[in-house]
């Protein structure tokens, strides 16, 4: 198996609770919290673990909530490497109201960066990832530091020999979208996201699979991959254009569904599995994922039994 190496910039301490009616101006008496370490990479990681694999998790971390999340991330059996971070760990909240199966998200910002702590851990990363290995960037990037961050430290850990999977939204996306050198192996979106970069809707399967190979031509990534929620994901790369649908099971909570199917799918790669093998895999998972309520990622049984309804096939 490939070494895997996660990447979290902007963890958060993940609380997840119920409450029987979400209302304005009232106090609301919620059900014991759901703990978990959160964040882009570490979810990716979790995930990794849950299904089987093996990866090591790059995180920057401070204060209490840091130390928590650590002890969390030990606990939980993670290879865990701790980059020490400026101010507070963020923290994030999900509520869901019992009496219309809502849930709501709350996410902090996190502590602010000095351009000093966005050399340290640049350098940090690139030492840390092994040639031949597999790095996936994922999550929100943390306040001061540029959108840039992610096709910088993409180039930079490609040019040893190590194939990066990305996964980002908003500003950082447009900025990987625009680069022609093909810094990340593979580049991950939504279809809300593919929507903006497109700059209108992307109608169906096919039209998503136009899309993401325009990109590819274009050199902007190897792989690109569209999540069109319960449609499943489109996958694109120079000679292959794929297809694989979400299993149709019960929604408890969408919290890290997106995470998931990386996880997944990185996992494939690193068991050197074929493409439509790989995504039926991070589909399985996601669709698993969806199952579990809060912040709980999927089930390995459960992803393994989804495999034969998520099949991948060719566009």
């Amino acid at each position: 198996m490939r070494d895997i190496l996660t990447v979290t910039l902007n963890p958060a301490l993940d609380l997840a609770t119920k409450v029987a009616e979400v209302s304005a101006n009232v106090k609301l008496r919620c059900e014991p919290a759901r703990l978990d370490p959160g964040g882009g990479g570490i979810n990716v990681s979790r995930a990794v673990q849950i299904l089987g694999g093996a990866s090591r998790s790059f995180v920057v971390l401070g204060g209490h909530n840091g130390e928590h999340m650590a002890k969390l991330m030990t606990e939980a059996g993670l290879d865990l490497l701790v980059h020490p971070g400026r101010g507070e760990t963020r923290s994030s909240l999900s509520v869901i109201d019992k009496r219309t199966g809502e849930q709501y998200r709350f996410m902090l910002p996190g502590p602010e960066w000095m351009p000093l702590d966005i050399t340290a851990v640049s350098a940090s990363i690139t030492a840390t990832a092994m040639p031949g290995g597999l790095a996936v960037l994922s999550g929100s990037i943390p306040p001061g530091v540029p959108d840039s961050i992610l096709l910088d430290l993409s180039r930079r850990i490609n040019a040893q020999g190590v194939d990066v999977v990305v996964d980002t939204s908003g500003p950082a996306l447009h900025i990987m979208s625009r680069a022609t050198d093909r810094a990340p192996h593979v580049l991950r979106m939504n279809h809300e996201e593919a929507d903006d970069l497109a700059g209108r809707p992307l109608r169906d399967i096919q039209d998503s699979a136009d899309f993401a190979q325009s990109l590819v031509a274009r050199g902007v990534a190897r792989i690109i991959i569209v999540a069109r929620g319960p449609e499943g994901s489109v996958l694109a790369s120079a000679g292959v254009r794929l297809h694989s649908r979400a299993a149709d099971v019960p929604v408890r909570s969408k919290v890290g569904a997106g995470d998931t199917f990386v996880g997944g799918f990185t996992l494939g790669l690193a068991l050197n599995e074929d493409l439509p093998a790989a995504l039926t895999r991070g589909v399985a998972a996601a669709s698993a994922a969806v199952m579990t309520e809060g912040t709980q990622l999927c089930r390995r049984e459960d992803a393994e039994t989804l495999i034969g309804r998520c099949q991948s096939h060719p566009i």
